[in-house]
């Protein structure tokens, strides 16, 4: 199978790479290979539309939480951060 068909065919890494991207932290090379996949594969477009609203959803909730409601500690979100950086790296 050619590199090319690899990369078109493979959703478990086109999602990754959409979650990761997501974070900031995606090489030029992930970046068009994501592209590729993503002009051949509507349901991974789907995916990563689905999980941009997600994403902005949580970030509004966050936002908007009135002052004086318990908030996340400061350490918990970097643990929080590590361990789902960990996960992404998995693959």
């Amino acid at each position: 199978m050619s590199q090319l068909k690899r990369i078109q065919y493979n959703c478990k890494k086109a999602t990754f790479l959409i979650e990761k991207k997501m974070l900031g932290r995606i090489t030029f090379r992930e970046y068009i290979e994501l592209r590729i996949h993503l002009l051949g594969c509507s349901v991974c477009r789907i995916y990563g539309k689905q999980s941009r609203i997600i994403n902005d959803m949580v970030r509004q909730l966050f936002k908007s939480s009135m002052p004086g409601e318990s908030k996340l500690d400061e350490n918990f979100k970097k643990e929080l951060q590590e361990r789902i950086e960990i996960e992404l790296n998995k693959n």
